[in-house]
């Protein structure tokens, strides 16, 4: 029955992760990030509240006096905040319930997964007994109703015997000390909430607590267009013991079993709540799926480049076993919806697992391709990462070096080849597309591509283009000589060669073709065999800097081919090739870019009019990947942004 419950709610789950995948992208799938929006959650909840309590009168006079001031007379921000925390504390109780749900229609709940499902439920009990202490501090009818409630409640509890509820027999019986202990209980709890948080996520490997900004944002707006739309006000006035709450609005997120107090009998209640308690504790053990023949505990994993030899558990993901590994895994879902851990299976069986269906095709899968964050090893096991090394790549920490000016190639008028080493053996590690940022004395950087292959490494190629008024480039073509020092920092970026079956079209503007270089050379040396079309846009026949080499990987390979394009072929009578915008004249070529894989590099006037294009026709959200620079002229004094391919 658990089977049959768990394949039937996965089966929504991917179905709304594929809806959503489709309206926000992989990347900005609320439902990959459920655990990290109720860190943030959290955290609104209790910035609001710090704020509440700094105007809150913990005596019985004055709490609601102060709530209705901070309410009434402090709406433009007190009122807010105070809305902000009731809904913030309602969404987080919402995806706390959500999350759990989700692990256990994955049936991610067994073995090493076991202490984070029960830290998860005592979570939900701390949150819940939180939730429930706030709604008495307002001291309205609401309020009323909510500590008489749950004082009966209580007193049901051998050892009581009504005790409790004594305390709020009438007004007289409610003193300033025992409101003043309420309020220190919605401190102290959401404080061991906290604690239970932490203590949660340790045996997650690289666990995220913090969702991607437009997430926050996105939040942010509702959480403060639902407070000015629909105010939290108090119910009824203040709280009068000696008068029975007739009627209130419940919160049904914090509140869903206070009207079973009234309808059913105080032990009934207590049995739905222990009962569903303990079904939640012993989930992981009530469906334990028995180990079959040749099955083990531990799976021995070799891993490439390295190879890197890694122990997975049983249950555990290729991914999971690797990063707790300490290797630097390419990632970003975590969910089987992006494809950018994809694997390549050398040795070995592994159970794929659940997956969006269009990251990892059948095609794929009979190639040996996996996705790491949903493949679980069957066997001792030996696969591919597509990444230059596993102890550095685009997660690596930044490094600083100092290179020394090796060579310097004018390659035309305006842009430069310069070659720089590192001391001695020492070498930078990299993946194909990657980048550094230069140190200027003031402070600035200003970013470059590696143009060469990870595996010839070492010197470091840059293809710098000379900016009138740039800082740096002008120091390149007018001061700068072999064997001058040259401080930069990297690796950084994320614009790298991608796992999978299918074409690439490459696109690439003026230096934009710097980092193509490096990703097309990186592709021949892996045996890459996918077909590969560049299409090099530049202004004048003399920014085809290395055409030449570009034609030879075209008579060398079978899967290249090299498309120039001229912007303004009025530049150069003897020009008898392709003119117009680089990105229209790929269009021209391939109208339905349906089944194609996308990489764009060159200027953000460039990547801006090509990407949107390319989307239009049917090139995949999932399949483009662009690069973009901005050069920044010595006058404006501001750095380059991150992420660029090439800078003055």
């Amino acid at each position: 029955m658990i089977a049959h419950l768990q394949n039937g709610l996965r089966r929504v789950f991917m179905l709304a992760e594929a809806l959503f995948n489709r309206a926000f992208g992989d990347r900005l799938n609320p439902f990959y990030h459920l655990g990290s929006i109720a860190f943030f959650l959290f955290w609104i909840v209790a910035g609001s509240g710090l704020y509440l309590y700094a105007f809150f009168d913990t005596s019985v006079q004055g709490a609601y006096g102060s709530v209705q001031a901070l309410t009434d007379g402090q709406w433009y921000f007190g009122g807010i905040l105070r809305s902000a925390h009731r809904y913030a504390s309602d969404a987080m109780v919402l995806i706390m319930l959500l999350h759990m749900l989700r692990h256990f229609a994955f049936d991610r709940i067994h073995g090493f997964r076991t202490f984070s499902w029960l830290t998860g439920v005592a979570l939900i009990w701390l949150v819940y007994i939180s939730g429930i202490n706030g709604y008495m501090l307002p001291w309205d009818k609401l309020a009323q109703f909510v500590v008489v409630t749950s004082f009966e409640w209580l007193d049901w509890l051998p050892g009581f015997g009504g005790t409790l509820i004594r305390n709020f027999m009438d007004p007289s019986s409610v003193n300033d000390r025992l409101f003043s202990l309420l309020a220190f209980i919605h401190i102290g709890v959401p404080l061991l909430c906290l604690l239970m948080m932490w203590v949660h996520i340790q045996r997650v490997p690289k666990a995220s607590t913090q969702p991607p900004r437009p997430i926050t944002i996105g939040l942010l707006l509702t959480l403060l267009v639902m407070s000015l739309l629909v105010p939290v006000h108090s119910q009824g006035g203040a709280a009068d013991l000696a008068n029975e709450v007739v009627s209130v609005g419940l919160d049904w997120f914090l509140l869903p079993v206070y009207p079973l107090v009234h309808h059913w009998s105080l032990g009934a209640v207590w049995a739905l709540v222990v009962i569903g308690t303990a079904v939640l504790v012993l989930m992981p053990w009530l469906r334990r799926r028995k180990r079959t023949a040749g099955e083990q505990s531990i799976y021995q994993m070799a891993i490439h480049p390295g190879p890197e030899h890694v122990a997975a558990r049983h249950g555990e993901t290729l991914l999971e076993a690797g990063l707790r590994a300490g290797l630097a895994l390419p990632y970003e879902c975590r969910n089987g919806g992006c494809g950018v851990c994809i694997c390549t299976i050398l040795n070995g069986r592994v159970d794929h697992g659940p997956y969006q269906p269009n990251t990892l095709t059948e095609q794929m899968r009979a190639e040996g391709k996996a996705l790491m964050c949903c493949a679980v090893p069957l066997e001792d096991l030996e696969f591919e990462v597509p990444v230059d090394s596993l102890r550095s790549g685009t997660s690596a920490a930044i490094e600083r070096y100092q290179g020394r000016v090796e060579r310097m190639e004018r390659l035309s008028d305006t842009v430069m080849r310069v070659m720089v080493s590192l001391p001695g053996s020492q070498r930078i590690p990299f993946v194909a597309g990657q980048y550094i940022n230069i140190l200027l004395d003031n402070g600035e950087r200003r970013a470059f591509s590696f143009a060469n292959p990870p595996h010839d490494n070492a010197l470091i190629e840059l293809h710098v283009r000379l900016i009138p008024g740039g800082r740096f480039t002008t120091h390149v073509f007018e001061q700068m000589k072999v064997g001058d020092a040259i401080d930069f920092e990297g690796p950084l970026g994320r614009f790298t060669l991608h796992a999978g079956t299918r074409p690439m079209l490459m696109v690439a503007g003026a230096t934009g073709f710097a980092p193509i270089k490096s990703i097309v050379e990186d592709a021949f040396h892996r045996g890459v065999q996918r077909p590969i079309e560049l299409y090099w846009g530049v202004s004048d026949v003399a920014d085809l800097y290395m055409l030449d080499l570009a034609e030879s990987w075209a008579r060398e390979h079978a899967n290249f081919r090299i498309v120039p394009v001229l912007s303004d072929a009025a530049t150069s009578e003897s020009w008898h090739g392709r003119t117009g915008l680089v990105h229209e004249a790929m269009l021209e070529d391939h109208a339905d870019l349906t089944g194609y894989e996308a990489y764009v590099c060159g200027s953000v006037k460039m990547v801006e009019a090509a990407v949107p294009d390319f989307l239009s026709h049917g090139l995949g959200v999932d399949a483009c990947y662009s690069d973009a620079f901005n050069p920044a002229a010595s006058k404006a004094g501001g750095d380059v942004e991150d992420g660029n391919a090439s800078s003055p």
